[in-house]
């Protein structure tokens, strides 16, 4: 059981969280509850064996079964989060920020560009916050190339080539076998916010040059198996997979430049740690062994290189600064946006 409130006060952001699958319940849930600037006050959730364990995990918590019932609460809340099925973030979103609530929103952020931009607009017109849960920005792999690049350390890059692969035969979630791309379904909404952003972060603007966007799982279901090419403006070119079929998976990342290329296998271990128990402040939180660290240098001279320990916990830091103190937001809506956008010329055939 995890404690309820870290410490009393008034001036924490009283925080509702809509959903308590994967992201709520491994994810945000946790992140917010080791954040002292904040208070979990509200769950919700329609299914029974989740709401006990939602009520379980944190007692101090009101664990409702409808959006309604938690938004009649809204007068003593501050912030929403939003981790419900694509199709639901934007109606969501949308009534919490009418309720006065600032907004989390799960990525994809919205299930179309329209969408989001019809969010964007409502937080302006509301003056509440409004951002985007792009964790990856915070996984240490991504971190750890960051650094590189800063440092130089490749030289000029030339290809970024990264992967998000598992082997899961069967899709076991309801709402994922049934929704289609027009409800941001199929995994190039699942995964493809996370990839793209990435891309967009290290390397700039950049347009889509070529796809391919399989369903293998299920003929005519959603896409589980999809590569994209998108060409930076300034010169790099972004190699992008995602694969629910993937019985050995390539490596995470793989980045060629002049002087070096950086390869790493394996996955940031934060979602693995969150969902076994441990909070960030813990002992070894985002740290990653030895035998995952990516390797620099060429086929004659190489080294691994250690890799940042992640911090998912510094989404949730940002963003209390940007409320209480008028910091910048951890991710800028536009950034998502725009990787909507590059979905929507992927899936209208570029």
């Amino acid at each position: 059981m995890r404690a309820a409130g870290r410490q009393a006060g008034g001036n924490r952001l009283r925080t509702v969280l809509f959903g308590y699958g994967l992201g709520g319940k491994v994810f945000h849930a946790p992140l917010v509850e080791a954040d002292p600037r904040y208070s979990l006050d509200v769950i919700v959730t329609s299914d029974p064996a989740r709401a006990a364990a939602a009520q379980t995990a944190y007692p101090a918590a009101a664990v409702v079964p409808t959006a309604e019932a938690a938004l009649d609460l809204a007068a003593d809340l501050d912030l929403a989060v939003i981790s419900t099925p694509p199709a639901t973030h934007t109606p969501l979103a949308l009534a919490a920020l009418e309720a006065g609530l600032g907004a989390v929103v799960d990525k994809p952020f919205a299930h179309s560009p329209e969408a989001a931009r019809q969010l964007m607009a409502a937080a302006a017109a509301a003056g509440q916050v409004l951002t985007v849960f792009q964790n990856r920005r915070w996984d240490g792999d991504f971190l750890t190339l960051k650094g590189l690049l800063e440092r130089g350390e490749l030289g000029a890059v030339t290809r970024f080539e990264s992967r998000m692969e598992s082997f899961k035969p069967a899709v076991t979630k309801a709402w994922k076998r049934e929704a289609g791309a027009h409800d941001g379904g199929g995994i190039l909404f699942d995964l493809g916010p996370h990839l793209i952003d990435q891309a967009l972060q290290l390397f700039g603007p950049a347009e889509p040059a070529y796809a391919e966007i399989r369903s293998r799982r299920e003929a005519g279901g959603p896409d589980d198996d999809v590569f994209v090419v998108l060409q930076h403006a300034s010169g790099v070119q972004s190699h992008l997979w995602m694969n629910s079929l993937a019985p050995q998976p390539g490596e995470r990342f793989r980045v060629t430049g002049s002087k070096a290329a950086w390869t790493k296998h394996g996955v940031d271990p934060q979602e693995a740690q969150l969902d076994a128990g441990m909070l960030p402040g813990d002992a070894g939180y985002g740290e990653e062994e030895p035998a995952g660290w990516g390797v620099l240098g060429t086929a004659a001279s190489n080294s691994a290189v250690p890799t940042e320990a992640g911090r998912y916990q510094d989404f949730y830091g940002a963003l209390a600064a940007a409320v209480r103190e008028g910091g910048p937001l951890p991710v800028d809506p536009a950034d998502s946006l725009r990787g909507l956008e590059i979905i929507r010329q992927i899936h209208a055939g570029i």
